[in-house]
């Protein structure tokens, strides 16, 4: 592997980090029956899936097969057979109902390297929705009736009378007005805005409010500190949302929405340096959310479940920050923006 590989870097931060979580590894795994992955060896393989865009399991383990640079990022010999794909797949959910992807997040945001690149006084804010994987077929009525849900034209379906067969967490939501209805969970993600780095996530059911609620939440998780200040697009431009914020103490530097409705925002506010510094700022979120989509895999979520798809949600936005922390760091030429 050349000297000057990027992952050679990236390697060196996943191993220390990895480290700080034996104690959680050692609780999932008990010392008797046959031995299993290393999660050490799991995690660093699901971090190459997300770094690569490669689409399954199955598809990684025929990579780690062949591929050298592969093998001697997860930590495996050229001689050391390539795990089964079914049984990578358990040993992955037993790390997702330990919380490890999250506490993998906390510790890369702590570690030493990074915690000097976090600001603690200026965010940004943004959510999207999320493609489930569940059909429309699957949305049935929730007392049984409607058949096999193949036909549905001209039936009102709504999640208070629906609900999917694959997914009971997936909601029927549309992004905008003559958009296409699907099922969907929505991603709110709470970004640093000195080098764009992502501090929190939150995955919920998708609904009407979830963007604010989720923003709220992320805030009061991550403890935003009084003083510091918040950027966010026209959605967010709700009364109830900007008095939650100052009841926060924090400055809310929204995008204002005045088509055909009066603004939350002072117009004097929105005239500040400051206000169109944030605004400008604020796109850089965008770029973490089509990463995550285009390059993590996630235009169509892989996985069932609420608690699932929050961490896996959660892991894809680790990975996203490790190739933030290689554009920063200048591990490759030329960086990425």
């Amino acid at each position: 592997i050349p000297a000057e590989h990027p992952l050679r870097q990236v390697r060196q931060l996943v191993r220390e980090i990895l480290r700080q979580l034996d104690r959680s590894f050692g609780r999932l795994y008990s010392r008797l029956g046959r031995p299993s992955i290393p999660p050490e060896r799991l995690l660093s393989a699901l971090l190459l899936q997300a770094f690569y865009g490669i689409g399954s399991e199955r598809q990684l383990m025929e990579q780690l097969d062949y591929n050298l640079l592969f093998r001697w990022f997860v930590g495996l010999s050229p001689d050391d057979q390539v795990w089964v794909p079914t049984v990578f797949t358990k040993n992955r959910e037993r790390l997702q109902q330990g919380d490890v992807f999250q506490k993998f997040m906390v510790k890369l945001l702590d570690h030493p390297k990074v915690r000097p690149l976090l600001s603690d006084e200026h965010f940004s804010v943004d959510g999207t929705l999320l493609e489930a994987w569940a059909s429309h077929k699957s949305f049935r009525p929730k007392d049984g009736s409607g058949g096999d849900g193949g036909d549905f034209h001209g039936q009102t379906r709504s999640n208070d009378t629906h609900a999917s067969t694959t997914d009971p967490d997936a909601r029927l939501m549309r992004k905008g007005k003559g958009k296409e209805a699907k099922l969907s969970y929505l991603a709110n993600a709470l970004m640093e805005n000195r080098h764009a780095l992502v501090v929190g996530v939150d995955v919920r059911h998708a609904s009407g409010t979830g963007e604010r609620d989720g923003a709220l939440d992320l805030l009061d998780a991550t403890g935003v500190h009084r003083g510091a200040t918040l950027g966010a697009d026209k959605g967010y431009d709700t009364h109830d949302f900007v008095e939650a914020l100052e009841l926060r103490g924090i400055k809310p530097h929204i995008a204002r929405n005045t088509k055909g409705r009066r603004s939350a925002i002072d117009a004097r506010k929105a005239r500040g340096k400051g206000y169109a510094m944030s605004l400008q700022v604020r796109k850089r979120i965008e770029q973490g959310f089509g990463w995550i989509k285009t390059i993590g895999g996630l235009d169509k979520l892989p996985m069932v479940s609420l608690p699932k798809v929050r961490g896996w949600v959660t892991w894809t936005f680790a990975a996203y920050n490790l190739i933030r922390l290689g554009g920063i760091g200048a591990w490759w030429t030329p960086s990425p923006p």
